[in-house]
Formats: structure tokens, sequence, C-alpha cells
């Protein structure tokens, strides 16, 4: 920090924001909203943490420490962060195997992240998850298999019918794999998909915007009116995933621009800077002791013991029942033969 005092910083302002399309509803989300200094400080900590840590992840992953598939989520950082600004711990909440910045947001330190990526008993599923199968308290994300979160549109149906109180968020990266979404799709009206569902189209990039739209769409569910569809336009900078080098079917001048003029972070640094809610010295300081946090959980990750051969077959039910599964069971005495 610099010779100025927190008395000197503006403690909250007010920001215009964009305005999301609508579908099938009278009205939408604020277009005017308050941040406060504190909650910007916190979001600027989260984003620049999840952006870190899977900086850090490649790292690791082209380093041979990280192995199978792991799936970045640097770019998105502002779906995670504004969605959660918006629920509670006690919401339950479902993703796919972009999973990495959700773990941390349910409650999952960034060593137990860290560690899990690299296989070691430390990690949130003791090791033996990957980048794919991490899980917190009311948290049931990091699925390998895509669209294993429900067949979506039986699912927004029986939501429908029975007015369930259920936010569907497509977080809408522009691709799918490796071919984009208007070579893939007739209509790319995601937010328009539930037919019967109201829905809302967002700027994902705008950690604002979207804790806007996702305390609307609570608010909608709590409510009791039934469910609701936020498609989050957002952009990932890396490809697919690691084996993906994600320039084959885009290029590197689409995202340097998005970088340029869209990026979560850079956004939310200038809202705050230019309402003088911070200082380039204090936001300085938050990337060195982000920086030092990942380096700390990296060195774990890479030191902490991998998990006991006997506790392959363990966890394989929740309790464990006394019978084969696939020929084993968790009393099995197995042994390497590498």
């Amino acid at each position: 920090m610099s010779a100025r005092t927190f008395t000197e910083f503006t403690t909250q302002a007010t920001f215009e924001i964009k305005k999301c399309d609508l579908f099938k509803l009278d009205e939408g989300p604020a277009t005017q909203v308050v941040l406060t200094r504190d909650e910007g400080l916190q979001y600027y900590r989260t984003m620049q943490l999840m952006r870190r840590m899977e900086l850090k992840a490649d790292q690791l992953y082209k380093q041979k420490m990280i192995r199978g598939f792991c799936h970045l989520y640097d770019g998105q950082e502002a779906c995670a962060v504004g969605l959660e600004a918006s629920i509670n711990l006690s919401d339950h909440l479902i993703t796919a195997y972009r999973a990495h910045g959700y773990t941390y947001t349910r409650g999952g330190t960034v060593k137990e992240i860290m560690a899990e990526l690299t296989g070691r008993r430390g990690g949130i599923a003791k090791g033996k998850g990957g980048s794919m199968h991490m899980y917190c308290k009311n948290f049931y994300g990091g699925n390998g298999i895509i669209g294993a979160q429900g067949q979506i549109f039986e699912t927004y149906n029986m939501a429908a019918l029975w007015k369930l109180p259920v936010i569907f968020v497509c977080e809408n990266n522009r691709y799918g794999m490796g071919t984009s979404v208007e070579r893939a799709a007739a209509s790319t009206d995601y937010y328009k998909r539930g037919e019967f569902i109201p829905g809302l189209r967002v700027d994902g990039m705008d950690v604002l915007c979207v804790r806007e739209a996702t305390r609307f769409a609570a608010d909608h569910c709590r409510s009791g009116k039934g469910p609701i569809l936020m498609e989050l336009q957002t952009y990932r900078y890396h490809g697919h995933s690691m084996s993906d080098p994600g320039l084959s079917y885009r290029t590197r001048e689409e995202i340097r621009e998005v970088r340029s003029k869209s990026d979560p972070i850079s956004m939310l640094k200038d809202h705050m800077l230019s309402h003088n809610m911070a200082s380039v010295e204090e936001l300085k300081g938050i990337d060195v002791e982000v920086r030092k946090e990942i380096e700390d959980a990296a060195q774990f990750a890479t030191t902490d013991p991998e998990p006991p051969l006997e506790e392959l077959c363990n966890h394989i039910f929740y309790n464990e029942p006394p019978f084969e599964v696939r020929g084993t069971n968790p009393w099995t005495k197995l042994k390497s033969i590498s």
C-alpha cells in the first residue's frame, strides 16, 4: 500500500451494466448496480486466484506432473464468481468438467485442488479423482461425461411441469470442443432453448452482470415461479483441454482481442480504479499474495505423497459394501506389477 489510507477510498459506487436479453420475461435484472469496495476486492482476489491456479496447472501439465485430462477455466472466471455472489453455499450446485474454479468457490482450498490435479494424497478427492472429479459439500461438480449433468430437454420439461426451483446455466464459451457454436447450431439463442422456461442472455465476462442476473434468477426460483435459464456469454482462453492447442479452429488474433477488450479481471480492475475504490499498489499487493499462495500450493502438490496402493479400491461406494465390483472389493490386496 502507498501512504494513502483506507478512508480516502470510495466505499461503494454505482455502475451501469449491460442489459440482458429476455425470453418470456416482462422485466429483467437491474442495469444500475451497486458495488462495495469490499465486494470488489473479494471478487478481484478470487478471479485472480482462479486465473493463476489455471496457469500453474498449465505449467504442471506440460511438466508431466499432471496426467490424464485437464480442462482449464481461465477467461470464464466472472461466471463462477458472479454466480456464487448471489446464491448460498447451502444451495446445490452441479457443473461439468471445467470445475476447478467452482471447487474453490464451494469451499475447497487451492492446495487441495492442486494436489488433486497431481494425484496426491492431500487432494480434495484423496488424489483419485483428478481434474474432472472434484467435490465439496452441496457441490456435485467435475463430471467427465459431456452432458452428464442431465438429459437437458427432459430435465427442462420436468422442471417446468413441477415448477422446480432450478437455475439452468449455459456457460457459452463459443466453442464446443473444436467447433464454433455458429457451425454447430442452427440457433445459438441458448437462453430460449427451454421453450416454456423463461431465459436470460447475460454478459458472462462482466462479474457484475452475472451477479445481478443470478440474483434475479434466484429470486425468481425462491418465489415459487419455477425454473429459469441463463446463458452466460463468455470465452475460454485455453483450448478445450490441455491436449488441444485451441488454434486450429480460431486465431491468435481472436483470443488477443477478447483479452484486450473484455477480460473479466481487467474489467473489474478498471471499474475499481476509475471510481477510486482501490489503488494500483493495493491490487498489485493482492497479485503478489495470490502468486505466493499458488506457488505454495504447487510445492505441496508436487511433494505430497501419492495415495497408497491399498486405498485404490476404497470409496467405490459411500458405505463400502462387502461385495465385489468388477472383480475386486475394498479388501482385495493389490500389488504393482510395473
